[in-house]
């Protein structure tokens, strides 16, 4: 009699055992996944991440010359060299806003990104979906252009990535560059596909490579002025809490995007790569 009350009890209870626990699961809040990238860019390539609200990042990029450019320019570090120095700064979570200027033609850049979608915890929104975009002037004398609206170029890019675990990170991101005044047989839109990836060897140092494809349609057949060549980058990134330090080879010396992606004539794969380096420096306020 006993076993039976304490079976028909045991009947009664489970049910609302069950329900207890499907509530305390669903009122579990479901957190965005970190970021897919320990820095704003991948190399060359800009990144899912974004600034916290009123944080500060100073940037420097350096590119060395070709290591190949020349028998007495000691791997490229005696040649003439790009370097670029800009800041980002977040304004919302979702919305960081920067400047830089840049040494070869120099180029000052009014950049933005946006994260439209982030990657849930739970999977549920598996993939980050970021937006980046800028505005460029070329500041060189006025002897250089007809017109001002020849000065100013346009990149605007939309960057998939997925952070699959706490080692792996990969993105793709097509890009659309366009330059008002462009070398004659040349187009002044492009369009390019970027591939990037970041694998840590330990919990401050990673292995970084990217790669880039432009595609360019000839006109009617027409032989190019330039002909854009792909860029790839090889490195290793080193990071603490608020400093990022990439070091890598890459065939790209502009720096800018529109300028990588529309100008570019080394072969990264026939020798024409350089030694560079990105540091950033984050500060909270």
């Amino acid at each position: 009699m006993k076993k039976s009350i304490f079976i028909y009890i045991f009947l009664l209870l489970f049910p609302l055992y069950l329900i207890s626990q499907e509530k305390a699961k669903d009122s579990v809040v479901d957190k965005p996944q970190r970021p897919a990238f320990e820095s704003s860019h991948i190399i060359e390539m800009p990144t899912d991440v974004l600034n916290s609200k009123n944080t500060l990042e100073i940037q420097m990029g350096h590119r060395f010359g070709l290591v190949n450019g020349g028998s007495n320019d000691l791997i490229g570090i005696w040649a003439p060299s790009n370097i670029r120095i800009g800041f980002s700064y977040g304004l919302h979570e979702r919305l960081t806003i920067g400047y830089g200027t840049t040494k070869f033609d120099r180029l000052q850049d009014f950049n933005w990104k946006v994260g439209i979608l982030r990657q849930m915890r739970s999977d549920k929104i598996p993939v980050n979906v970021t937006y980046f975009g800028n505005f460029t002037v070329d500041a060189r004398s006025k002897n250089n252009f007809l017109v001002d609206q020849h000065r100013y170029s346009f990149f605007n890019q939309l960057i998939v990535s997925r952070r699959f675990n706490s080692n792996l990170s990969l993105q793709a991101a097509g890009s659309v560059s366009h330059y008002n005044l462009v070398p004659r047989r040349m187009r002044n839109d492009v369009v390019a596909l970027s591939l990037g990836g970041r694998y840590k060897v330990s919990s401050q140092t990673s292995i970084l490579v990217d790669y880039t494809q432009p595609f360019v349609h000839h006109l009617d057949g027409v032989e190019l002025e330039i002909d854009p060549k792909a860029g790839f980058g090889l490195g290793v990134e080193f990071r603490t809490s608020s400093h990022a330090f990439q070091l890598f080879i890459s065939s790209y010396q502009g720096i800018v995007p529109q300028k990588n992606v529309l100008f570019n004539q080394n072969d990264f794969f026939e020798g024409d790569f350089l030694i560079g380096f990105n540091i950033t420096r984050l500060y909270n306020f």
